[in-house]
């Protein structure tokens, strides 16, 4: 906190130095954004593929951790959801082959046995009428005709519901199963692929928090990246020409080693105030009284300067 008082002091001492009608010069400083790549399960850090000070592209490699059980996790899903689509399979088609040819069997063995009782009441009903036997013996015969009827009709059901489907409710309720499963498979090869971390943009390495072997907690940084686009100046104006900054308006920006002027245009004008050094407000001190304005160079000259860099703002 003391090192930014001295700083903003030092913007004052400048600004004061400044006169109305001269150039409207500040003392500033780059600043970056960093972008801190964690993943989101913890783990041990088995591989880190960047240094500090490397540039990397996006989608390239960062870093990945131990993944066993989410591999195991994934393989296990992947068991299920072929276990969900063969039981969906085997209830959208009839019974096996060798089921049908047995109730095929039974049929014809119940075919056999009508034609058998057929040709058996027909001659009791012959011999009752010529009074060789007796009624009853004709109430029999014309029983087992009558149950082996019942019998083969109800061997044709059973054939007939064996070349159909399962229930069309039993069918919707494994086509459910069936999507449960994938999405869970999803699930798993998602979090498989979290233990392997990608540069999610553009940049330089600033700095990496972990080595090979050691426990990252979830969500904690193992890498950082700086994009070019993230670079952005800071500095001060007082609050007798704050009126005359705006957003969008053009500046340049010179440092120790640039080799010209860098362009920026303006993105942020703070709304509070800030005193430097703190004092009481007064109608004389209202000089004291600066203003946080940002500004962000193009990508490409924003890459020639460094976070820390002191740097000198002249609006055009």
């Amino acid at each position: 906190m003391r090192d930014r008082h001295a700083f903003v002091l030092l913007a004052a001492c400048v600004l004061a130095a400044c006169s109305d009608g001269g150039p409207r010069t500040y003392q500033g400083y780059a600043e970056g954004e960093y972008v801190r790549v964690a993943a989101p399960f913890a783990g041990t850090l088995q591989k880190l593929a960047v240094a500090r000070g490397a540039q990397v592209e996006a989608g390239e490699p960062l870093f990945g951790l131990e993944r066993e059980n989410e591999a195991a996790a994934r393989r296990e899903a992947q068991q299920r959801q072929q276990n969900a689509e063969a039981q969906l399979a085997d209830l959208q088609k009839g019974k096996r082959p060798t089921e049908i040819d047995a109730i095929r069997a039974q049929l014809a063995q119940a075919d056999a046995a009508l034609k058998l009782a057929a040709a058996q009441l027909k001659r009791s009903e012959q011999l009752v009428s010529q009074n060789f036997i007796a009624k009853e013996r004709l109430d029999e015969s014309r029983a087992a005709h009558d149950r082996d009827i019942q019998r083969v009709a109800e061997l044709r059901a059973q054939l007939a519901t064996a070349r159909l489907a399962a229930r069309p409710d039993a069918i919707k309720a494994a086509e459910h199963n069936v999507e449960a499963a994938k999405a869970a498979l999803a699930q798993a090869e998602w979090r498989l692929a979290q233990k392997t971390v990608e540069a999610p943009v553009a940049g330089l390495v600033q700095d990496t928090y972990f080595v090979a072997g050691e426990w990252v907690p979830a969500n904690q940084p193992v890498v950082s990246l700086l994009p070019p686009r993230n670079i952005k100046v800071r500095f001060f104006v007082e609050e007798r020409v704050l009126g005359a900054v705006k957003i969008g308006q053009k500046l340049a920006v010179t440092c120790d080693g640039c080799p010209a002027p860098i362009a920026a245009a303006v993105t942020f004008i703070s709304p509070q105030a800030e005193f430097t050094p703190p004092v009481i407000y007064s109608q004389q001190e209202r000089a004291k009284l600066v203003f946080l304005v940002e500004a962000r160079p193009a990508p490409d000259d924003a890459a020639k300067l460094h976070p820390g860099q002191p740097v000198e703002v002249r609006f055009d």
